[in-house]
């Protein structure tokens, strides 16, 4: 076991609980030691959740544990029960109570209570929060199907005519990165194509709502991390395919759209045609021109991950210098994804091995979680946070999707914005002696007659004249002419003019990349 400052999942039993605070009528008993009710925090202070999570803990104290602490177990079912009426009773323990060796779903299982009772079998010591929310959602699933699984070889039966495909929507919890909103994006991209949406879990579902999930005509696994074994579970007892294309970016979000035309037979060619989304055009405008090749940093989920490698390395023109996950069940996804754009993948839990990595790449934007937003502060570089774990500030009250094509314009928006800055302070740096930027020159809003006070314009000496440039003998050589033409057009000419005045001062002949930043620095001083 390593002591640890921070961490990117909690144990499995966090997992379970953010499944049991997604759905109605479903109750959590953990066996637990006093203290560990900070849970209930991610849930009403992070995620800013209007209720409590269903959980009873049995908060066993010290002193307890030379006596009968299995009679605390019964006791707190039977008052969780007595005083929640749940549908569905889940029983599980956090870490310290694994180790008393107590089996509360043993004994919940045998008290007779008249509602499904589910026991949790999560090892804490072995597995995290991410596999625990998995586990948990495939426990309570096949929990409450196993009765209606068809006998071996028995095929679905066909949809009826004229009824529209139906889908359900599977793995978005509470505390997951923008899942509120996906929902929407994604039943808006199914609707545009004729699917409806049948069921949603386990997000806002109930248990009556879990015993429809076999009526929809496919599943749409929206986050592996969650739903995997689920969807794969139901493919095989039920032959209900899965769409496993997650789309967060535009081309995933063709891919999708394919996906479930494929699986329906419903042509979607007229849906892929991103109406709605800007980012391929600002993605192409001339500002966006400076982004090109910027070195980007990629940890996260293996999900999102996987997915901001995509967008960045197709969508945005971004040079992928690192990638990696902690999430170890997935580290085959991004391995080889790591592959595929050349970098060496960094599969790890501990937050001081990714801002090692980060520091030897020297990236120019980090993509991550609530942790790399902490190490990019400390490294000086702009961070967009892509992934949970995350912090109050990105559970937002404003429609943000990630998935969809509205999605990528929240993408392009919060990934982008933090090198625009960047390119401002370029643009400031490089033209600080310019009649109109200097520091003592007065703000244009204000007159000219405003500032009369202030002190005199910075000299800054004669401007070579295009006509003058062209009498010289200086020449450009054709990467400093490319690098030139990054810088956005309507200050592109004054950059010109300043480079080659630095040239013909230094009594260079040829500029270069290299003499074009020297001569930024010159003026930047």
């Amino acid at each position: 076991m390593q002591l640890t400052l921070w961490t990117y999942e909690g144990p499995p039993h966090i997992g379970a609980m953010r499944v049991a605070a997604s759905l109605d009528g479903v109750h959590l008993v953990l066996h637990a030691p006093q203290g560990d009710t900070y849970a209930d925090l991610l849930f009403t202070m992070i995620a800013r959740s209007e209720r409590r999570p269903p959980v009873t803990y049995t908060t066993f104290q010290a002193r307890e544990l030379g006596g009968d602490t299995a009679e605390l177990v019964k006791a707190s079912v039977s008052d969780a029960y007595e005083r929640f009426k749940p549908q569905v009773l889940m029983v599980g323990e956090a870490c310290t109570a694994e180790l008393i060796q107590d089996q509360p779903g043993a004994l919940a299982r045998g008290m007779g209570l008249p509602i499904p009772v589910l026991s949790l079998e999560l090892p804490a010591y072995a597995r995290k929060e991410c596999w625990g929310a998995n586990e948990t959602f495939y426990q309570l699933v096949r929990g409450l199907l196993r009765a209606q699984v068809p006998e071996a070889g028995r095929k679905p039966a066909p949809r009826p005519a004229g009824q529209r495909p139906r889908a359900n929507l599977l793995g978005p919890t509470a505390l997951g990165f923008r899942c509120r909103d996906d929902v929407i994006e994604v039943r808006q991209l199914l609707a545009a194509i004729g699917v409806d949406v049948h069921v949603v879990a386990p997000l806002g579902a109930s248990a009556q709502d879990l015993l429809r999930i076999p009526e929809a005509d496919f599943n749409v696994c929206l986050y592996p991390e969650t739903a995997d074994q689920t969807c794969d579970w139901l493919e095989r007892m039920f032959g209900m395919p899965t769409v496993k294309t997650v789309p967060i970016g535009i081309g995933a979000t063709r891919d999708f759209l394919d996906e479930v035309g494929r699986v329906t037979g419903i042509d979607v060619a007229h849906a892929k045609a991103p109406n709605s989304s800007r980012m391929p055009w600002y993605s192409r405008s001339v500002d966006s021109t400076y982004l090109t090749g910027k070195r980007v940093f990629i940890f996260g989920d293996a999900t999102h991950a996987v997915a901001a490698a995509r967008i960045c390395a197709e969508e945005l023109g971004f040079t992928i210098v690192g990638l990696g996950t902690y999430a170890r069940e997935f580290a085959r996804d991004v391995r080889e994804c790591a592959r595929r754009y050349g970098v060496d993948p960094l599969i790890t839990d501990d937050y001081l091995e990714v801002e090692a990595r980060a520091a030897q790449l020297q990236p120019e934007l980090m993509l991550g979680t609530q942790m790399e937003r902490h190490i990019a502060k400390r490294l000086g570089v702009p961070c967009a946070v892509i992934s949970a774990p995350v912090h109050v500030q990105d559970f937002p009250a404003r429609y943000a999707p990630q998935m969809g094509f509205e999605g990528a314009n929240v993408i392009f928006d919060t990934w982008v914005h933090p090198l625009m800055m960047g390119l401002e302070e370029h643009l400031i740096t490089m033209f600080r002696e310019d009649f109109e930027f200097h520091d003592a020159a007065t703000p244009s809003h204000l007159g000219s007659g405003a500032g009369r006070d202030r002190p005199s314009a910075i000299e800054t000496g004669p401007t070579v004249t295009p006509a003058e440039a062209s009498h010289s003998d200086i020449r450009w050589a054709a990467e400093a002419e490319q690098e030139l033409k990054k810088i956005p057009f309507f200050v592109r000419g004054k950059a010109r003019r300043n480079t080659e005045r630095f040239a013909e001062e230094q009594g260079i002949q040829t500029i270069t990349v290299e003499t074009l930043y020297d001569a930024k620095a010159h003026f930047g001083r």
